[in-house]
């Protein structure tokens, strides 16, 4: 008798069509085609904890009993959250130099702003390091809130804790911003200060789920994400995240990423090296 093999095997097609499946109904995610050293290398971790071999056997412990834990766990593994400090500049300066101008001008009441996919925190942090600019620079105008929110739960909580270390902080940081908007925590490691940390509301939020409890915003960053929907899927959300914006209200997108043939609710506003979509009136 062969002992049992440590090592995962091979995903087979029966299995990767089942788990593409399996992703998209929870979390809209899309794999294409050729993707199964990614499946297998992304949970070989959980999978050898679980004591399953296959993304198949995997499948089944998820369906047999209620396990709404492990499938938070496969959600996460399979979640890509690579970013960086001040990822597509362009959008943080347009924000600054023209569009909190224009908001604090044009309304009254508190700035609400939604990052959205916010993975480890740097993109809600960067705005409410612009934020703390704008008003070093201008004075205190409106009160600003930011949403930060994302499906996984593990990045959720390392944004939470908003400590940084090695590579994590050199990654689009300066000297100077590294000394303005942290504090040393421990040996390579900086945590964001509480007067940055203090405009962001992190929670848990699946895109392809319902917004409605998030109420409305001046300002949408849903950068990076859409890639992974399919095309009816990408409609749906960005006429969802127009719902969610009051009216001129501004979407940003990934600099790769366009509106075209999802949506015509929107004029598209480019100033400072950036790009943002402003709701129609």
């Amino acid at each position: 008798m062969q002992p049992r093999q440590s090592s995962i095997r091979s995903v087979s097609p029966a299995d990767y069509q089942a788990f593409q499946q399996f992703l998209q109904d929870a979390c809209g995610i899309q794999l294409g085609m050729g993707k199964e050293y990614l499946v297998s290398s992304r949970l070989s971790g959980l999978m050898k904890e679980v004591q399953v071999e296959s993304v198949g056997e995997l499948l089944q412990k998820l369906r047999s009993s209620v396990q709404s834990q492990l499938k938070v766990r496969v959600i996460d593994a399979m979640t890509t959250n690579e970013t960086f400090w001040f990822r597509d500049i362009g959008h943080y300066i347009l924000m600054k130099e023209t569009i909190l101008p224009d908001l604090n001008q044009s309304r009254g009441g508190t700035i609400r702003i939604w990052s959205a996919a916010c993975s480890t925190g740097q993109e809600p942090y960067n705005i409410s390091m612009i934020v703390e600019e704008y008003e070093s620079k201008h004075g205190r105008g409106r009160p600003v809130t930011i949403e930060a929110t994302d499906i996984s739960s593990k990045v959720l909580a390392e944004a939470k804790a908003g400590i940084y270390c090695g590579l994590t902080v050199e990654r689009g940081l300066t000297v100077e911003q590294q000394k303005r908007f942290f504090t040393p925590n421990k040996e390579h490691c900086l945590e964001v200060r509480p007067e940055i940390k203090r405009r962001v509301n992190f929670r848990s939020l699946n895109l392809a789920g319902s917004y409605h409890s998030m109420g409305k915003f001046d300002i949408i960053f849903c950068r990076n994400v859409l890639i992974y929907f399919s095309n009816e899927l990408k409609k749906d959300i960005v006429d969802r995240l127009a719902n969610a914006l009051n009216p001129g209200g501004y979407l940003f997108l990934g600099s790769t990423e366009s509106i075209n043939q999802l949506s015509d609710r929107f004029d598209m506003k480019v100033g400072h090296g950036g790009i943002s979509y402003r709701l129609k009136s």
